[in-house]
């Protein structure tokens, strides 16, 4: 049985695993610790929030170390599974002050709660079962060339924006808790996730916003970036086998085996927004433009999955046709979100 902390559960993968976790029955308790920056919604929650009896809600940042503490110990944690980041490339670029007091003085000030919690002080033993599931990113990879080998848990970090460098150190932060203190953690680098509820300034949204007010679809360069794309919820499922069967002091990658160039993604978004929505009139592509390159952009991101295939038995459900179909119609149906959260 677990009290399990999700942190950054009111930003998009976060509000995803917990909806796909609560009704587990290893959960007795499910605490949702978010400090609602722009991303986070509880909206993203309803029907959960102020009503599941398992859920509870801590507005809290993780870069207060004494409130931190405080929720490990109150609700008796026992297993954490940490997502709560600064996650947005450009953000990163023009302003990185967040990106490193977030994603590495808040993991930090995660691991030093659950130090104190989870092992006596004076033995060094470990009070309990416990597991600390760190939830990182293939971008602190760096970038593959066109034929190159998919990223491997044993490729080396070599990240190229403040993003993916903060979360290479928290990376780093984690392996080294395990390895020093013996805390029972395990870290995933996940490929980039899409479906319902994300944030509206990413990618995919961008898009189908954008074709729906029939307004220029922005591409970055040339458009031939290409990214592993991976829909939330088989994501959400893995995290959960990492979580009650991965090894601990292990990383495993996690893919969704669909690779794409970002103008050939786009161009299939407008396909099916054609098709879903006649009415708008078709000829959705010749919405797209393209747009100067971000600095620093990474050609092209692969996962290697076959560790937690093989050990776990995980395995993506959706094809990124289906996935994507999925979400746009997702999207066609929840406009009024959308327009909830960019008010906000």
């Amino acid at each position: 049985m677990m009290n399990l902390l999700i942190t950054g559960g009111a930003g998009f993968i976060g509000s995803s695993l917990i909806r796909h976790v609560i009704d587990r029955s290893e959960i007795t308790k499910l605490v949702n610790l978010d400090c609602l920056t722009y991303a986070g919604h509880l909206e993203n929650l309803d029907g959960i929030h102020g009503i599941h009896p398992r859920y509870l809600f801590e507005q809290v940042d993780l870069r207060d170390k004494v409130e931190v503490l405080r929720v490990i110990r109150q609700h008796d944690i026992t297993h954490v599974m940490h997502l709560a980041a600064e996650s947005h490339v450009d953000r990163s670029i023009t302003g990185p002050g967040d990106f490193i007091t977030t994603n590495i003085n808040g993991t930090f000030h995660l691991l030093e709660a659950c130090r104190a919690h989870w092992f006596d002080q004076a033995s060094g033993i470990q009070n309990g079962a416990s597991k600390f599931l760190h939830v990182s990113t293939d971008e602190v990879f760096g970038s593959l060339g066109p034929h190159d080998p998919a990223f491997t848990e044993t490729s080396a970090c070599t990240p190229n924006s403040p993003y993916s460098a903060s979360k290479a150190a928290s990376d780093m932060l984690v392996r080294s808790y395990h390895h020093t203190y013996d805390l029972p953690a395990v870290t995933t680098r996940c490929s980039n996730n899409y479906g319902p509820y994300q944030f509206p300034e990413k990618l995919i949204p961008v898009v189908i916003q954008s074709v729906l007010a029939r307004e220029p679809v922005p591409i970055y360069g040339d458009g031939m970036n290409v990214r592993d794309w991976l829909y939330v919820g088989d994501h959400c499922e893995a995290l959960w086998s990492v979580l009650t069967s991965g090894k601990v002091g292990e990383t495993y990658n996690i893919g969704g085996r669909s690779e794409l160039a970002n103008v050939h993604l786009v161009q299939m978004i407008c396909d099916l927004i054609d098709e879903l929505k006649p009415e708008l009139g078709g000829h959705s592509r010749s919405l797209l433009g393209f747009v100067p390159d971000r600095p620093g952009h990474d050609r092209r991101y692969a996962m290697d999955a076959t560790k937690i295939s093989v050990e776990l038995g995980w395995n993506p459900a959706h094809t990124l046709e289906t996935g994507l179909r999925e979400t746009v119609v997702w999207y066609l149906q929840h406009q009024g979100w959308v327009e909830s959260i960019a008010r906000g």
